[in-house]
């Protein structure tokens, strides 16, 4: 089958605190479409960050969440792969709850320094980006669909867990890789022979990588990044979203998306297999 991806650039609300990660969304899609030469078809429309609880992140992000997830639903119900480029790993309330009905079956894999499975009762910040693995589960109402099975979910690289997303994966409600060596090995095992929805947050990278939000110590490299994803590359490659890349670093300086991009070369390419590892900045 002839692999025939298609790439997205999400541009709304989705609990943004500055406005780095909308503008880092559309550097990654720059990068994703010189390297891939797809054109990408914008969703959403910029406006300001608001950094207010997750309610009223919600209210004002649904209507361009809405329209992206009829975006996806039109390109796997074509068959196409989606590639989405988007600030905040929220935004996948809108895309998982759509993957789950066309592909119940599929395996999600979850790159976060965070477990990102918090409900609204749980959740001791308020922020959105926590409570997005339970939304599209349907254990809270998001208003964008349920239906995700948390035991699909493989998480890769989570550290900072909350205490009621760690008693889900000791109970064998979601399942963890962390990161550290053999992370290929481990992963291929957790995941099996089921295709593969592969959700990208650049937070799960060792700081200093690439310019993110939030920086937590004990991350991937890109060498292990380009590993698992040539790993992944080996199953049916359902889709793939990348989140919480930011424009520029903290002292200003512009963020290149270039490296990151080679390192899921396996995950985007028609061709399968492992790429030389990137130099690191």
């Amino acid at each position: 089958m002839t692999f025939r991806p298609a790439l997205t650039l999400y541009q709304g609300r989705a609990g943004d605190r500055n406005p780095r990660g909308v503008a880092g969304a559309a550097v990654v899609a720059r990068a994703l479409a010189h390297a891939t030469g797809l054109d990408p078809t914008t969703v959403g429309t910029p406006a300001p960050p608001l950094g207010r609880h997750w309610e009223t992140e919600l209210d004002a992000a649904r209507g361009d969440l809405r329209a992206l997830a009829q975006h996806c639903d039109v390109l796997l119900a074509e068959g196409r792969p989606p590639i989405t480029t988007m600030g905040r790993c929220a935004t996948a309330l809108a895309t998982l709850p759509v993957v789950a009905r066309h592909r119940p079956r599929a395996c999600i894999v979850w790159f976060d320094a965070h477990a990102d499975a918090n409900t609204p009762a749980t959740s001791t910040s308020g922020y959105l980006g926590g409570l997005v693995l339970t939304g599209a589960a349907g254990l809270w109402d998001s208003g964008l669909g349920g239906g995700l099975a948390l035991q699909q979910v493989v998480l890769v690289g989570a550290r900072d867990i909350d205490a009621p997303e760690q008693q889900l994966i000791d109970r064998g409600v979601l399942r963890l890789v962390p990161a550290g060596p053999n992370l290929g090995a481990r992963l291929a095992d957790a995941v099996g022979q089921a295709p593969v929805y592969v959700h990208l947050d650049c937070d799960v990278l060792e700081p200093g990588l690439v310019p993110t939000e939030y920086r937590v110590p004990g991350g991937l490299s890109l060498s292990q990044l380009n590993e698992a994803a040539a790993v992944l590359a080996q199953r049916e490659r359902v889709g793939l979203e990348i989140a919480e890349f930011e424009s520029a670093w903290e002292d200003g300086r512009p963020g290149s998306a270039d490296e990151l991009v080679e390192a899921l070369q396996p995950l985007w390419s028609a061709r399968t297999g492992p790429t030389p590892p990137p130099a690191s900045p």
